[in-house]
């Protein structure tokens, strides 16, 4: 089966700046990609490559089967089957949040009573609906995302395009507006491709991730993978909290390894067969358990809430742990700390 998009060894450039090179990705029919990176990763690039606004330098792009930019020639985004959210909405200012929401529909061939009823019905989805005759310019930040997000859907596109679709939204809404991007998708079969820096909305929202570090992809993977199997430790700081702690390999194959940290040792999976000698073991705060052989000195103490998370001094490295409740520890405190698992990548 064709993939619905297909973007083959993309390339592209600002004058002499390379942007985004030897990008490669295939999305399915209801699939949901995130993009994430830090600002300047080349995601919102890439995103403007996908709809038609930037030529590619190199490589190609294909939707549904039909390639619609090479480096000889790019489709005009009007024909192109795609809904965009852009970072900075991009809302057309002389039409009111109603008549920017409707005009995709008009668009599509519906008729001006039906066009407006439905874009007063996914306003009121995204939580403006009594704001539907007032101007961008009237509007905040994020009313206007959100009606950005509700013109992007009104239109019954092949792929979704949402750059960084919720970060002004507080977390209602953002949860609202999740959820009917998931059931239109559901409803027409279409592909959502997120853009994001947010590693929780990432791992949240995707059925795949692409990590993208300096324009280039440097793991794709579900977010379980991405997460608890990182590529290397950049990519584990970019999904969240981890430590990062050198020790001496005991034994390894089968894809573990046992690692060795002072007088205790861990076993911890391995992305490649064979180690040996010195390693650097990545462990998640929820595979650190209080109690154990590791000592250290806990140095910082954050409650969260749910949890509490703690960084605490030790001779293989800055441990991360998180333990559930409030604070039984404190600054300076001395303590015994065991890893449950750790991850070993490749290199």
């Amino acid at each position: 089966m064709t993939a619905l998009l297909e973007c083959r060894d993309v390339s592209v450039h600002y004058g002499d700046v390379v942007a985004v090179s030897g990008f490669d990705l295939e999305i399915d029919r209801g699939e949901t990609v995130a993009l994430l990176g830090p600002s300047g990763s080349g995601k919102s690039t890439i995103m403007y490559a996908i709809a038609g606004f930037t030529p590619v330098a190199q490589g190609r792009i294909s939707i549904a089967g039909v390639e619609v930019s090479n480096p000889k020639a790019t489709a005009a985004p009007e024909t192109r089957p795609v809904g965009l959210v852009f970072q900075n909405y991009a809302l057309w200012p002389h039409m009111t949040a109603l008549e920017n929401v409707a005009y995709p529909l008009r668009r599509a061939g519906h008729t001006r009573q039906d066009s407006l009823r439905g874009a007063a019905d996914l306003l009121r989805k995204v939580g403006i609906g009594e704001l539907e005759d007032r101007k961008p310019a009237e509007l905040s930040g994020g009313q206007q995302q959100r009606v950005g997000l509700a013109r992007a859907l009104a239109r019954s596109a092949e792929i979704y395009l949402f750059d960084e679709p919720t970060a002004h939204l507080d977390s209602p809404v953002r949860a609202a507006v999740e959820e009917e991007i998931r059931r239109r998708r559901s409803e027409l079969g279409s592909a959502a491709v997120y853009a994001t820096h947010d590693h929780s909305e990432a791992l949240a929202s995707a059925d795949r991730v692409a990590l993208l570090r300096q324009g280039t992809v440097i793991q794709v993977g579900t977010p379980t993978e991405i997460y608890e199997r990182p590529v290397d430790t950049w990519a584990a700081r970019l999904t969240g909290p981890v430590a990062a702690l050198t020790g001496q390999t005991v034994r390894s194959g089968a894809g573990k390894v046992e690692v060795a940290l002072g007088d205790s040792t861990v076993v911890a999976e391995a992305g490649s067969p064979e180690q040996a000698g010195s390693v650097v073991m990545l462990v998640r705060p929820e595979w650190v358990t209080p109690g154990g052989p590791i000592r250290g000195i806990v140095d910082q103490v954050a409650f969260r809430g749910p949890h509490t998370d703690y960084d605490i001094e030790t001779p293989h490295g800055r441990l991360v742990a998180r333990a559930p409740g409030s604070p039984t520890l404190s600054k300076g405190e001395s303590t015994g700390w065991s890893i449950e698992r750790g991850w070993v990548p490749i290199g």
